[in-house]
Order: structure tokens, then C-alpha cells, then sequence
């Protein structure tokens, strides 16, 4: 009798363990997060993390995804990945491995997005990149073909360098401009060469073309070169901790020249960084609140009862990236990582909070326009749209 409890009681307690050794539910589609949290951009992980439980509440708080006919709750996984390379890519593989996500959102920097998407690409789970611009992300490093699991949000930089580039002599009449970027880098190295190219092929011409490295503090020689090459407008794609620093020693150099920037100026904390040194000058980015859609007035009055704070770039694409993954997810007969890859490789077109997305099959980038943002009286302010 004692052998035969002992037995049943064994048995239950095997039956325990296996089924507490499973992912998560049948009824729950397990999405992973890489975004930076810690690091030198934390304003960008938070800005992601905040917009993604967003997401994934309004997904359950609706009862869910139908697949099938079958309703799928949305679980989240978010890893940090400090800003770096390597635990961008550490992250994507335990979110793969470990956590055995059907998808990853994130990471958003390129420099770390890069190696996120090969580790995606090699396990054929689909990653979403919401702020990632460099055209290196979405293609493989060895062929130059677009790869099949990754996709992304935001515009490229081939085409943010153009619209910067014409904006600058078109619309600020420069006929010299310089160019301050970090070399290690692929974003700031990136935009820098396309702006360069850009600009010299309609008239202008780039009179300094300066560079620094990651965590650099000191920029008064390169500003120096820059001053003495009298540009009329001085372009730096760098990061919004990295910018204020920059134009505040140039100003201590005498340097009035007015600076342009790219997308990695779009957070708040440029403003409180910055203060009036930034006064007047603009950058190109994904979207503004000021000539927002119905459906982004909608989510930036949500994120607003949310977090107390209205949404930047960084948020508004990451919400765009899951709305991607819902739009595929709805359309699924099946429930697995290749039948999502298919899905979304066959959305030509969504409209989202940063605008109506395009893409042409076979790739992973959309075809949508920017707009130019200029800093007034401390605030971010709409000046103009610029298509593709």
C-alpha cells in the first residue's frame, strides 16, 4: 500500500514539474523586447519599454488575438540591452532560446540592432527594429540581400540623409556645409555620408568633414577645423546625450553657425540638456504630435494618461512595430515563427501613428516620409513635411 502512494505520489509530483517546465501557455503568443535601459540612452529604453506594455495591454484588455479561432493573450519579455552590441546580441538569443519568443520587437539604436537581426535572421524568428535606420539591419552582411526575419519601423538613412541634405540648401540656402559624426558608430557614420553625398550633388559643398569617437568629451579641435572652414550650416547626426555638449562648446568657440540634426535629437532630454543652446535649430524625425492623425492623436492621448508625458519617436515606433506584429498575428491560420514570417512579409501597407507605412515585397524596410522639426521656446515644434 506504502509502495503503491509512494508511486502515485511520485508520478504527481513528475506530472508537476513537466508541466511547470513548459513556455508559458497554449493560449499566449510570447513576445520578446530589446531596448535600451540602462547605458548612455536610457530616455530611448524607457521610451520603448513604456509604448510596448502599452501595446500588449490594449491586445489583452480586447480579449486578445483571434488565430484560427482561437483567442491569444500577448505575453512580454523585455531584456535590456545597456546600449551595447554584444548584449543586444545576448539578449536575442535568450529571448530565442530561452524564453522561446514567436517574435522580438527592438533593439532601437542600429549599433545594436545590427546584431540583434543577424542572431533573428540565423534562428528564423522575426525581429522588428522600431528606430534602427542604418540599411545594414535589414540586410545580410555577406550577400547584400534583404533578410527574410527582419523588418523595421522607421524610414532608412539613404533617404533621411536626402531630405536633410535638400533641406539644407533649399529651405536654410546653404551652399557650405560641415560635418561633425561619431566614426564608430554605423547610425552617426551612416547619415553622415549620405548627407555628404546628398549635398554635393546638388551644388553644395561639404567644407569639413570631421569625426570623433563614443564617449569623446572633448570636440574643440574638430570644432576649431570646423569654425575655420566658415560653413553656412553644421550637421550633426549624433545622439541626443551627445549633442548638447557639442553645440555648447562650439558656442564657446564663437561658432554661430545654425547646427541641423537627424532623428537621435528627438528626445526631451535634449531640450533639458540643451536649453537655449539649441534654440531655433532643427532636426528631421518620424513623426510630431502637432499634425497627428486620428490614430495617433488616439495613442498619444493614451500614452499621455499612461505615463504623464507626450510620446517621442522612439515610443510612437515601437507602438507602429507591434501594431505590424498585431496586423500579421490577425492573419495567421497557425500559430508558429514561420507562418508569422510569411504574414508579414505580405503586408504591402499599414496605416500607423507615424504615418502610412509602404512595403514592396522581399523587403524588410517601409517606404514613408519624415518630417522636420524645428526647437522652439523649448519645444519641439512641427515646420514641414518631406516625403520620399
Amino acid at each position: 500500500m506504502q509502495r503503491r502512494v509512494f508511486l502515485a505520489v511520485s508520478i504527481f509530483l513528475m506530472v508537476l514539474v513537466i508541466a511547470g517546465c513548459q513556455k508559458g501557455s497554449s493560449n499566449t503568443i510570447r513576445v520578446g523586447l530589446i531596448a535600451e535601459l540602462t547605458g548612455d540612452m536610457p530616455a530611448v529604453g524607457a521610451s520603448c519599454k513604456n509604448a510596448a506594455q502599452m501595446a500588449v495591454k490594449e491586445v489583452n484588455d480586447a480579449g486578445g488575438i483571434e488565430i484560427a479561432g482561437k483567442k491569444y493573450k500577448m505575453e512580454l519579455f523585455a531584456e535590456d540591452s545597456a546600449g551595447r552590441p554584444d548584449q543586444a546580441a545576448s539578449s536575442a538569443q535568450k529571448l530565442i532560446t530561452q524564453q522561446e519568443v514567436t517574435a522580438i520587437i527592438g533593439p532601437n539604436a542600429s549599433s545594436n540592432a545590427i546584431p540583434a537581426s543577424e542572431i533573428a535572421e540565423s534562428s528564423k524568428v522575426i525581429l522588428i527594429t522600431p528606430w534602427s535606420t542604418n540599411p545594414k539591419t535589414t540586410l545580410d552582411s555577406k550577400t547584400g540581400v534583404p533578410k527574410k526575419f527582419v523588418f523595421r519601423a522607421a524610414f532608412i538613412d539613404p533617404f533621411q540623409g536626402r531630405v536633410l541634405a535638400k533641406f539644407a540648401i533649399g529651405t536654410l540656402k546653404a551652399a557650405k556645409a560641415a560635418v561633425l559624426y561619431d566614426v564608430a558608430s554605423d547610425y552617426n557614420k551612416g547619415i553622415a555620408e549620405f548627407f555628404k553625398t546628398t549635398f554635393e550633388e546638388n551644388g553644395g559643398k561639404v567644407v569639413a568633414f570631421e569625426s570623433y569617437t563614443t564617449n569623446d568629451k572633448d570636440f574643440s579641435a574638430q570644432l576649431t577645423k570646423i569654425k575655420n572652414a566658415s560653413p553656412d550650416v553644421i550637421f550633426l547626426p549624433n545622439y541626443y546625450n551627445e549633442v548638447p555638449l557639442q553645440i555648447q562648446q562650439a558656442h564657446r568657440l564663437g561658432i554661430k553657425t545654425p547646427f541641423l540634426g537627424a532623428d537621435a535629437w528627438g528626445s526631451q532630454e535634449l531640450i533639458k540638456l540643451c536649453g537655449k543652446d539649441c534654440e531655433g535649430y532643427y532636426f528631421s524625425t518620424h513623426y510630431s504630435a502637432e499634425s497627428a492623425a486620428p490614430a495617433a492623436t488616439k495613442f498619444i492621448q493614451a500614452y499621455n494618461t499612461a505615463y504623464g508625458k507626450t510620446p517621442d519617436d522612439v515610443a510612437a515606433l515601437t507602438y507602429d512595430s507591434f501594431g505590424l506584429l498585431r496586423q500579421a498575428l490577425g492573419g495567421l491560420s497557425k500559430l508558429d515563427r514561420q507562418s508569422l514570417r510569411d504574414a508579414i512579409s505580405k503586408i504591402t501597407g499599414y496605416e500607423g501613428v507615424t504615418g502610412k507605412m509602404q512595403f514592396k515585397e522581399g523587403s524588410g524596410d517601409p517606404i514613408k516620409s519624415a518630417v522636420i522639426l524645428q526647437i522652439k521656446d523649448g519645444k519641439f515644434v512641427w515646420f514641414a513635411n518631406a516625403q520620399p
